[in-house]
């Protein structure tokens, strides 16, 4: 009797062990998050330590904080909030993450010119996704107070809120880009080919012009820079074709601060002699900088 018991448990084992494998198999992974630090201030770390713990809370997986800020400092990254694309993957490839989050984050004396000396406790948070590089969202929570210490104390108290906003970011994004992949791959056959623009001086720029926009507008210096005294540059790939339209602009040094909307949205509204080969007009590829720096105060 004992010895038909153990062999039906050992039958049910069998049967029932597949089907808990095949459960964890198929369990998707948790999506990996590094936050690096936030400048180098008793604010920054404080801040940074507890978004990394509320992230985890919200269910993703924080790496390890020692481990991505060693990663990272071997990667050559110095804690710029201004990257492109490529440093960015860099980064993200060095740390071995999913999304990295990066920022600044700070608790300031205000003396304004009228009313009593009071204390802002802010912090500038970029989420990135590392496989392409791109600025997912950024946010610039800060929180005023008499003191230093209540100023950073209500600052602190957003962290599960921002949390919260970051998760919901980083999955709309895994999204995003799943379907931005599909639609590449079925693209791809049909896809016209644009060629970048060559190197003033080489043998490809021979019989070459460069398209010029008829009237080279520029882009506000918004609020949301000025507010953080924001200086940064916004580089974007810009695809010009032969009719001298704008077919496609896309930010490959970005900044945050609504400044890579800002230029992405002028841009369109630009229109383009058309770039020429032979005297034949041709779509083409082009890098468009711009500078922003806030505005010089009067007196």
């Amino acid at each position: 009797m004992l010895l038909r018991a153990a062999s039906i448990l050992l039958l049910l084992a069998c049967v029932l062990a597949p089907s808990a494998f095949a459960q964890t198999e198929t369990e998707p992974p948790r999506v990996r998050v590094a936050v690096l630090d936030f400048g180098g201030t008793e604010t920054g770390r404080r801040v940074s330590d507890r978004l990394a713990g509320a992230l985890a809370a919200e269910g993703l997986k924080a790496v390890d904080r020692a481990l991505s800020r060693d990663a990272a400092r071997g990667a050559g990254y110095t804690g710029s909030l201004n990257l492109t694309l490529q440093e960015a993957r860099d980064l993200g490839a060095a740390i071995d993450c999913d999304f990295l989050i990066t920022g600044d984050a700070q608790t300031l004396r205000r003396s304004p010119s009228t009313g009593a000396v009071y204390f802002e406790s802010y912090a500038s948070i970029f989420v990135v996704s590392a496989h392409t590089g791109r600025l997912v969202m950024w946010d610039r929570p800060s929180r005023e107070a008499a003191t230093p210490e209540a100023a950073e104390k209500a600052l602190l108290n957003e962290a599960r809120a921002l949390a919260a906003l970051c998760r919901r970011e980083i999955m709309r994004r895994q999204e995003d880009e799943e379907a931005r992949r599909r639609m590449l791959e079925s693209a791809h056959v049909n896809a016209t080919i644009i060629e970048d623009a060559p190197e003033e001086g080489s043998a490809a720029a021979a019989n070459f012009r460069e398209p010029a926009p008829y009237r080279r507008l520029r882009p506000a210096y918004t609020d949301e820079a000025a507010r953080a005294g924001a200086e940064a540059t916004v580089d974007v790939s810009v695809e010009v074709g032969a009719d001298g339209e704008v077919l496609r602009v896309e930010v490959v040094r970005w900044a945050g601060f609504g400044l890579d909307d800002a230029v992405v949205s002028i841009v369109r509204q630009m229109h383009f002699r058309p770039a020429t080969r032979d005297g034949k007009p041709v779509p083409v590829r082009i890098l468009m900088r711009y500078n922003f720096r806030p505005p010089k105060k009067t007196i």
